[in-house]
């Protein structure tokens, strides 16, 4: 047993021909229950409901709950917002894989009975602080749920990145990219590239090469105790991105240092859901 939930944040997919259908049933149903709901107030003139209506930023800090309805990329915009305050997050998928966004809309009403009568469970989820070091100087800090990754450009050449953890080298790779991921990551975009599905909850990272030219480099799980650094040796039209949403160019030379975060995000799930009932759903292994 959780404390019931009594205040609630919503956030939508943007765009999504939804949103008014959902919100004019959802929310009027737990303001009945006595739950105060906050909205974007960028919805105002679309939803007409009576909620409490201020910009994300401001009401992730003052609710209980934060209750996102989209798929995963819409969840991770959110797990900016929220940072290291530790409010958690109920995802509501509108899409069709969504690893993060587990509650289907069909099951929208007993997910959220389930948070007010404290009826869910709360799962804490590493985060990765990726520094980037360039001349000795850092001069960007990101925290990624899922993972930090070196890409080169569409018309690049591939590039060559030597890896290490704690300051001893682990490889040196000719590849398309690296992808550092976390548990919660290797759902994404390392399973794509060949890399190992770990438990969510597991404390390590991976490390995947991205096509790279030496068929024997292939992907490494280490503990997240340790920290990876990779700099990038030689390439052009590098890119960094972390949870394909932000990130920034790479200059060759530049050094990335990847590390478990002081701070976790966490999830609050319903009773039932777990992470093989999941995957067995999204990957449809019968």
């Amino acid at each position: 047993m959780n404390s019931p939930i009594r205040s609630i944040g919503m956030i939508f997919k943007k765009q999504d021909a939804r949103i008014q259908g959902i919100a004019g049933d959802i929310i009027p149903w737990l303001q009945s229950r006595g739950v105060d709901v906050f909205l974007d107030r960028a919805l105002a003139d679309l939803c007409r409901v009576k909620a409490c209506f201020a910009v994300p930023e401001e009401f992730v800090r003052q609710v209980d709950i934060v209750s996102v309805f989209g798929g995963d990329g819409t969840l991770l915009y959110v797990a900016r917002l929220i940072g290291a305050t530790g409010v958690p997050i109920l995802g509501v998928n509108l899409g069709s894989l969504g690893f993060l966004t587990e509650v289907k809309l069909d099951e929208m009403h007993a997910a959220f009975e389930g948070l007010i009568s404290g009826q869910y469970r709360l799962e804490d989820r590493m985060l990765l602080n990726v520094e980037v070091v360039r001349n000795g100087e850092s001069i960007a800090q990101y925290l990624a749920l899922n993972d930090a990754v070196i890409n080169k450009g569409a018309l690049a050449r591939i590039i060559d990145l030597e890896v290490s953890v704690n300051s001893q080298q682990v490889l040196y790779t000719r590849a398309d990219g690296l992808i550092i991921s976390s548990p919660t990551g290797s759902t994404a975009y390392s399973l794509s590239a060949g890399g190992p599905i770990l438990y969510p909850t597991l404390e390590a990272f991976i490390i995947t090469p991205i096509c790279p030219h030496a068929l024997a480099n292939r992907p490494i799980v280490i503990p997240d105790r340790d920290s990876v650094g990779v700099c990038l040796r030689h390439g052009t039209d590098v890119m960094l991105t972390v949870d394909g949403q932000v990130g920034m160019p790479l200059k060759q030379q530049d050094n990335l240092f990847i590390r478990r975060a002081e701070s976790t995000l966490r999830l609050a799930l319903p009773f039932g859901s777990t992470f093989f009932k999941l995957l067995r759903e999204k990957l449809r292994w019968g």
